[in-house]
């Protein structure tokens, strides 16, 4: 949630940020919305002041022996204008929490400003492989494995969904624990086991909910109670831990790192990646959340990118990283680097991690603060978040481009340990 001071002090700054972001012809309507609660306030402080001095000095006639009568139906009056305000003061904040809800973070200056075409390549990492054969697309390398079974799956649910049959399970299970191991082990993140539903305020916190409800699943609640979410990314919950609390400065940055499915409704995405992994209602992600100062966010931002592209450095899966433009950043993010995996069967990059910095959007929802060493008073963390890695997307990037003329795929060594030493996947009925 943007700060509503910032908009009040500087409306012209806020409006050419969103230029590209959306939410533009909101600020006036929140600008407006906002001189009228202030109008009601100051009207209803004057007439709760209006009432005090009425019941003084009906309690004045009242030790005088006298009938105050005219005196407290003027305050009866008084009473029901200020329940009236009241009222209305509540619509009207209602009103401005919906438009604040709905506009999305300024971005970072150092942040390109256009859409998708003005992403910036930062670096690129690893040669992609020179093949003595036309590379296959990873569905079809896993289906003569006997790994990947798209159309069981469509039968047990629908459409976007995988079954990962013996080494196809193996691996998926290899790749997350090689992440979790080098991430908990080396770069300092503590392992979180969080909740894979979760309530619609701690959607609201991270920026989910309202505005991408349609994307989202939802438990069938009876009447009268609240319905869970399942949870689209472990970003979620893992940000909101601290939701509500006053950290310390010094316990600051904390570093989480999860393993959760992730459940997505791809709503829109008809005709998007219909064969094979890439876009999935249900998929496994390591995620790595931060809890940071304003002073050191961005460095632990560039600290976040470098833990991701180490996990695809042992892998030795060529990666490239790109700046995203101020028009393709997710809606919580003030700046956004994309690792993108070289996948030789399509022939192109592919995201496989979004690391962001969310700077005080989301702790402005969550109430999470953090109290300065030096003196002062309590202020808003930064949060940040990225992926390390999908781990779908990881075992597709395998699959691609460690694939082999026979039809194998070469496991790379540093997941060797995980899979009971074997280095290769040989095709195999199911």
């Amino acid at each position: 949630m943007l700060d509503l001071k910032t908009i009040r002090e500087h409306p012209q700054d806020v409006e050419r940020a969103l230029e590209s972001r959306g939410g533009v012809e909101s600020i006036q309507r929140l600008l407006v919305l906002d001189a009228d609660r202030r109008r009601r306030v100051t009207a209803v402080e004057a007439l709760k002041a209006e009432r005090n001095k009425a019941t003084e000095e009906i309690a004045q006639a009242k030790r005088r022996g006298e009938n105050p009568t005219d005196e407290m139906a003027r305050m009866r009056k008084l009473g029901d204008e200020i329940k009236e305000e009241d009222q209305k003061i509540a619509e009207v904040e209602r009103a401005m929490e919906t438009v604040l809800l709905h506009l999305p973070n300024l971005p970072h200056p150092s942040v390109p400003v256009g859409g998708p075409d003005d992403n910036q390549e930062v670096r690129r990492w690893g040669t992609p492989r020179s093949f003595s054969f036309e590379p296959k697309p990873h569905w079809e390398v896993g289906e003569r494995l006997g790994i990947l079974d798209f159309e069981r799956a469509a039968k047990l649910a629908k459409s976007r969904f995988v079954v990962l049959w013996g080494a196809g399970a193996r691996l998926e299970r290899a790749l997350t624990q090689f992440m979790l191991d080098l991430h908990t082990r080396e770069h300092g993140y503590r392992e979180v086991w969080v909740p894979h539903l979760v309530n619609a305020e701690t959607m609201a916190n991270t920026g989910q909910l309202p505005k991408f409800e349609e994307q989202l699943f939802k438990t069938l609640e009876p009447e009268g109670e609240r319905a869970f979410y399942l949870i689209p990314t472990a970003e979620v919950p893992l940000t909101c831990l601290h939701g509500g609390e006053i950290l310390k400065e010094h316990e600051l940055p904390k570093r989480y790192v999860a393993f959760t499915p992730c459940y997505r409704r791809e709503a829109g995405a008809a005709g998007q990646d219909t064969r094979g992994m890439i876009r999935q209602h249900q998929f496994d992600k390591v995620e790595l959340v931060k809890l940071a100062t304003p002073r050191t966010s961005y460095d632990e931002l560039e600290s976040m990118v470098k833990n991701a592209e180490e996990v695809l450095k042992r892998l030795e899966l060529p990666y490239r990283i790109v700046l995203l433009a101020t028009g393709d950043m997710g809606f919580a993010a003030a700046k956004t680097y994309d690792l993108e995996v070289w996948l030789p069967g399509q022939g192109k990059h592919r995201e496989i991690s979004s690391c962001s910095n969310c700077e005080a959007f989301q702790a402005r929802r969550a109430g999470i603060r953090y109290r300065p060493a030096a003196p002062g008073k309590a202020e808003f963390v930064h949060t940040l978040n990225g992926s390390g890695l999908a781990v779908g997307r990881t075992l597709i990037a395998i699959l691609e481009n460690f694939q082999e003329a026979d039809g194998s795929v070469t496991i790379p060594p540093a997941l060797r340990p995980y899979m009971d030493g074997i280095d290769r996947i040989l095709p195999a009925s199911v």
